[in-house]
Order: structure tokens, then sequence, then C-alpha cells
């Protein structure tokens, strides 16, 4: 297999010092179809404001964001963000939307997945709701993880797992930023092509939580529901987040910081 390194990356956009891939769902689609097509190992990220925060307190995090396949653009500051640096075409790559994208690609060419996440059986139930809307979707494997590293033993089986299923394509449904450094870690060790950090999709996609509507999607306001849906879990997040977010991107294009790719 090739590595990711190889190959041309998109251009990125500059958020805080993270580079989110100057992308929309269809050109994303075009470079993930590429690197499948020739077997081209690396894990993607999709990051949005809780992400680049998390990783002003975390250089590792950063660094692990930087250095992915592809870190898509998956909430609309992000968007907003590009847009301002010059990346017109450059539009939301939502992880539940691009999952399902990818999941239709890979049904049309044969291509399989492995689920690795979620609470107990959310990854059983992501299974039987994906076999049911692609019909020729091949799922080889489908695996919940406890909630904490996994110890040496377990990390042996999963690699082992993985290794007999040789799934193409490697779900990855975690928060953030466990998600991002599991992909870091594992994204070598593991006999899959393509790792995807995509969170929150399974619960969606597995009908456990709501999606908040789209007019709320692309107005930016899905952290408001999400809030409202779970306002015990999410408030500290987000009355933390988004402010400091925007005092620091007004900071960055007023000059007064610099925020250097790394």
């Amino acid at each position: 297999m090739e590595t990711a390194a190889r190959q041309g990356p998109p251009k990125k956009a500059n958020v805080l010092g993270v580079g989110v891939s100057a992308l929309n769902l269809d050109s994303a689609l075009s470079e993930i179809a590429r690197a499948l097509s020739i077997r081209t190992k690396g894990y993607v990220c999709v990051t949005g404001v809780h992400g680049v925060s998390e990783a002003q307190r975390d250089p590792h995090l950063r660094a692990i964001l930087n250095r992915a396949f592809l870190n898509t653009p998956d909430g609309m500051p992000m968007v907003w963000v590009g847009k301002l640096q010059g990346f017109r075409a450059m539009d939301r790559v939502y992880g539940p939307d691009l999952m399902l994208l990818v999941c239709r690609h890979a049904a049309e060419r044969g291509y399989s997945h492995f689920l690795y996440g979620g609470g107990p059986g959310v990854a059983g139930e992501l299974k039987r709701r994906l076999e049911s809307r692609f019909p020729q979707i091949k799922v080889v494997g489908a695996y919940t993880p406890p909630f904490r590293p996994l110890n040496p033993a377990e990390s042996e089986e999963l690699v082992r797992r993985v290794r007999e299923a040789r799934p193409d394509i490697f779900w990855v449904g975690l928060s953030t930023p466990k998600q991002e450094k599991f992909m870091a870690e594992y994204w070598e060790k593991l006999d899959a092509t393509l790792m995807f950090g995509v969170g929150a999709a399974f619960d969606f996609h597995a009908g456990r939580v709501r999606q908040a509507p789209r007019w709320m999607q692309r107005g930016g306001l899905e952290w408001c529901f999400r809030l409202c849906c779970e306002p015990r879990r999410l408030w500290r997040r987000y009355l933390r987040n988004n402010p400091l977010f925007a005092f620091r991107i007004a900071c960055q294009f007023a000059g007064l910081r610099r925020y250097p790719l790394e």
C-alpha cells in the first residue's frame, strides 16, 4: 500500500493553526474514491469548532489533524473562514452526510466496511440500518469498544479481527478528541485502507439521536439544536468554545495573533 503522504493533498484553510481541507462533498468524495482505488492508507477527520478549540489546548491533537489525509470542514464556521481566505468552492463536509455518500460509493464498487465505536448496541444497529439502506453494502465487522483506551490484549484482538476482515473502510464513532487520537495510533497498525472519524454519525444513523433540521445546519446553528437536546452534557462545551473561537478568529484575521500551520 501507498501512504497518504505520497499523494498531493488539497489546499487547506488555516483555522487557528488547524489546516482544514478546502473541499465540498463532491470534491471530498473524489479524493476518497481515488485513495480507495489505489489503496492509499490514511485517516480522515471531520472537524468543527469543537475540534479546533480542543486543538488550541492540545498541540498533539493539532498535529494529528494537520497530518490527516483529509481534515474536512464539518461545521459552517470552518466554511466561512475558508471562504474569507479565498476558497470559494469550499462547503460543509458534514460527517453524517459524508458517511452516507461514501457508503453509497462503496456499495457500488464493492468496498467493505468495519464499524468501530458507539455505545452498547449502536454498531450492530448501525450495521443493520446501513444494510437496509444500501442492499449491496459489505459490512465485515462491528465492534463496540470500552469507554477507556484498549488494553494490550484488546488491542491485539482488534488488530487480529481487522486483519481477518480486511475492510477497505474503517469507521470510527467516538467523541473528539478520542477518535482522532485513536486513528493516529492505529491507522498504520490496522489492515484497512482509510479510517474515518465521524463521531455522532453512528448515533444519528442508528436512530439513537435526532439530527438538527437542515436550515439550522446551513445557518451554523446545529450547536443550538444539540445543546437543547443534551444541555447537561454540552453546555460547558458550547458556552466556552463558541465565544472563544469567535474571539480568536477575529484576532487571526485582524493580524493580532499568528496561527501558523505546522
